[in-house]
């Protein structure tokens, strides 16, 4: 053979195999969707007991990302206005999670409900052919949201006074919820 079509055919034969040892099946996904880690709201003493109680009465369980570290999915800011303390919790029911924001850790007004999606959606492979799940929240800051909204572009709320909740697929992107004048505003995360 000539020196460029060896080149070629073992190029074809490395690119086959690599796809056939790293190719998942639907079987795949689904194990990997049933293996996401979920914790009780238990395991977050810091929770409000309104709270706590809220959640488990919803039959909420918080879902875990791939990567190694301490319980996440809870989360405490300024969510409303600067100096309020507010509960956001990544609440997953029956295979599909929404961010439940608490205001000043209690029930009324009833917990904002947002960015409902389903479990699955967030999986993605993690090398080794490993599947893992793949969305968190976490809490932001103004100057935080401005950068973004310099390097992204989008939309910019009125007035940057309190925190947001930046709901991410790891390590794909994520949005910035920000709320103002009684609405959540999708703002640009990271990319």
């Amino acid at each position: 053979m000539r020196p460029i079509l060896c080149t070629t055919f073992a190029i074809l034969v490395l690119c086959g195999a690599a796809s056939r040892l790293c190719a998942q099946t639907s079987a795949d996904w689904a194990a990997a969707e049933r293996a996401i880690r979920r914790l009780l709201p238990s395991h977050f003493p810091q929770l409000p007991p309104a709270v706590r109680e809220d959640i488990e009465r919803r039959r909420c369980t918080i879902p875990q990302t791939y990567f190694p570290g301490p319980p996440h999915g809870v989360i405490s800011g300024a969510f409303a206005r600067a100096g309020q303390r507010d509960w956001a919790v990544l609440c997953s029911r029956d295979g599909r999670s929404t961010i439940l924001v608490f205001w000043a850790g209690s029930m009324t007004p009833a917990p904002a409900e947002l960015a409902p999606a389903d479990d699955r959606h967030f999986l993605q492979t993690i090398g080794n052919g490993q599947i893992g799940y793949s969305r968190a929240i976490d809490r932001v800051h103004g100057a935080w949201i401005l950068d973004q909204a310099k390097e992204y572009g989008g939309p910019l709320p009125k007035r940057l006074n309190h925190d947001g909740i930046d709901d991410a697929f790891v390590e794909k992107g994520s949005q910035v919820l920000y709320y103002e004048d009684g609405v959540w505003l999708e703002l640009a995360g990271s990319d």
